[in-house]
């Protein structure tokens, strides 16, 4: 594991039980009526499947998904997250497959699932490049790539931190951020390669280098979402790709 990698594995590991409490209650509010929605509209087909949450963290769209009758498997590098998944997950009666497990280099053969998910794990990744292609070679043919995600970067650079933080309460945005883990926060992000791109024009390229077949961005997806809770200076987008 690189430095770096473990940086980002120590900064989590501080998050998990906070952030936990913010997914919680999410799980209970309309949001995620809305969440399941965008979801769902883009799946492949009107059945049970097998779906990869890649960074799961505390298992949100893992259970989520489970709860419509798809096989999920969530996986995470930080074993602190996925306690409190499975912890999650017991309490609303689902049960996904939860596994330590690096986006970037899955432990999978090829052509395993019908889609792969993820919510705000592409601008924290060392190689999202290494990523989309590990996430395009497990995708069977005809599956589809929902990235969920935004330029969290451009967060940072115009010192607009407080916009993301919630109450205990609070259904999205953070908790128990320190002014130490708030700055940890902003190295790590300005750090990542996505920090350096436009997006989601980059994530465009990328997938299309790769050999996905079709790819589009939706950029109201946070809008429709989040509403309210959209941050203005990095706006939720959605990153589409379909395996040919």
């Amino acid at each position: 594991m690189t430095g770096q990698t473990q940086r980002i594995k120590s900064y989590w590991t501080a998050r998990a039980h906070d952030f936990a409490a913010v997914r919680v209650n999410e799980l209970h509010d309309a949001i995620s009526d809305r969440w399941t929605e965008e979801i769902c509209a883009r799946l492949p087909g009107n059945r049970p499947l097998d779906i990869l949450d890649a960074g799961t963290g505390t298992g949100y769209f893992a259970v989520l998904l489970s709860r419509l009758g798809h096989r999920l498997t969530g996986i995470d590098l930080t074993p602190a997250m996925l306690d409190e998944a499975d912890r999650i997950a017991g309490q609303a009666g689902v049960s996904p497959t939860f596994l330590v497990m690096d986006a970037q280099a899955l432990r999978f053969d090829d052509a395993v699932f019908d889609a792969v998910v993820t919510r705000n794990l592409t601008w924290t990744l060392p190689d999202p490049e290494q990523a989309y292609r590990e996430w395009f070679r497990v995708l069977r043919p005809g599956g589809v790539l929902l990235n969920f995600d935004a330029d969290y970067a451009q967060n940072v650079r115009n010192e607009n931190q407080k916009a993301s933080e919630t109450n205990a309460e609070g259904v999205y945005g953070h908790i128990g951020i320190t002014p130490a883990l708030s700055r940890e926060n902003a190295e790590i992000t300005l750090s990542m390669p996505a920090a350096g791109h436009r997006r989601p024009e980059w994530d465009a390229a990328l997938a299309k280098e790769i050999g996905f077949a079709a790819c589009g961005a939706d950029l109201a997806a946070g809008a429709r979402i989040l509403r309210e809770r959209d941050l203005a200076d990095a706006p939720l987008f959605l990153f589409w790709a379909v395996k040919g």
